[in-house]
């Protein structure tokens, strides 16, 4: 199921995908929280629900095209990201590919929905992409068994993890934590769907690929990542409880590169959608660190 939320002049809704161009409006039988939502109704318990209430006068359907998203998870706990979790990717920015995971973090108020525009801020002069597949927690969990991540796993999402580069080298080169070069506000934009975790039989195997302006930057299969899903889940709520609705971000594969001013990103996972955005850079005003 491809659940997701719209802006309407009401307020935002729910909504389901009823096909690749019609969206279902669920705010006769839901509210606008699709974690709670799963959690009450379960995949099945809603797909009834969804059935008979297209089935009747009341359905109202929206076409994607004029549909406009918000994020499917506006209020997550945490946003757990994983640096250099592809060997390429690794290699590429001359880092060591890492025997654990490496985790940083990005805040909730860097989520930016599909069709807004990225801003980079004045202090930068250097925007870069990486399309991710992005897990969302469906259940409190911690110290979780390798074997037993699909017991906490409500779905699938695509973030892109918008990074300013020159930051996050200054940073680097200082020894110091990137979140703040990764945690600008709109640096995690992030859907269109909540794709149920009953629709993808393997998280690892997957392609991904990142356009710009048409053009084809990133692409690579989920296989290639160091550490899977399974593993990823595991380590990070080792210690640290996972709750409903905090989002993994699996980390990016190879060809991660700048977007210019004005370009348009279109981030793709297969099975879970394309997530697309315009960058803007903010005119500069303060340099960026020495």
């Amino acid at each position: 199921m491809f659940l997701c939320r719209l802006r309407t002049d009401a307020g935002t809704v729910a909504a389901v995908r009823l096909d690749d161009e019609t969206l279902l409006d669920l705010s006769p039988i839901a509210g606008d929280d699709l974690v709670a939502l799963l959690q009450d109704r379960g995949v099945d318990g809603l797909g009834a629900a969804v059935a008979a209430l297209a089935a009747s006068s009341s359905a109202v359907r929206v076409p994607v095209a004029s549909a406009r998203f918000d994020v499917p998870v506006p209020r997550p706990q945490k946003i757990v990201c994983v640096a250099l979790n592809y060997v390429a990717h690794a290699e590429e920015g001359a880092q060591a590919v890492p025997t654990e995971p490496v985790i940083f973090f990005k805040p909730p108020s860097s989520l930016l929905p599909h069709g807004e525009t990225v801003r980079n801020p004045a202090r930068s002069s250097r925007l870069d992409f990486e399309v991710e597949l992005a897990v969302v927690i469906g259940a409190r969990a911690r110290d979780v068994a390798v074997d037993g991540w699909r017991d906490i796993v409500l779905g699938y999402t695509v973030l892109n993890d918008m990074t300013a580069r020159d930051l996050q080298l200054v940073a680097i080169e200082k020894n110091q934590p990137w979140d703040h070069s990764k945690g600008f506000d709109t640096f995690a934009p992030c859907g269109p769907y909540l794709v149920t975790a009953d629709e993808i039989a393997d998280p690892g195997s997957l392609d991904l690929s990142l356009t710009v302006d048409g053009v084809v930057r990133q692409s690579s299969n989920t296989r290639h990542m160091v550490f899977g899903v399974p593993e990823l889940i595991s380590v990070i709520s080792a210690g640290m409880t996972l709750e409903p609705g905090d989002i993994i971000a699996t980390g990016t594969p190879s060809g991660i590169g700048k977007v210019e001013d004005g370009g348009t990103m279109v981030a793709t996972v297969e099975g879970v959608g394309s997530l697309v955005n315009t960058a803007a850079y903010e005119r500069s005003v303060v340099g960026a660190p020495a």
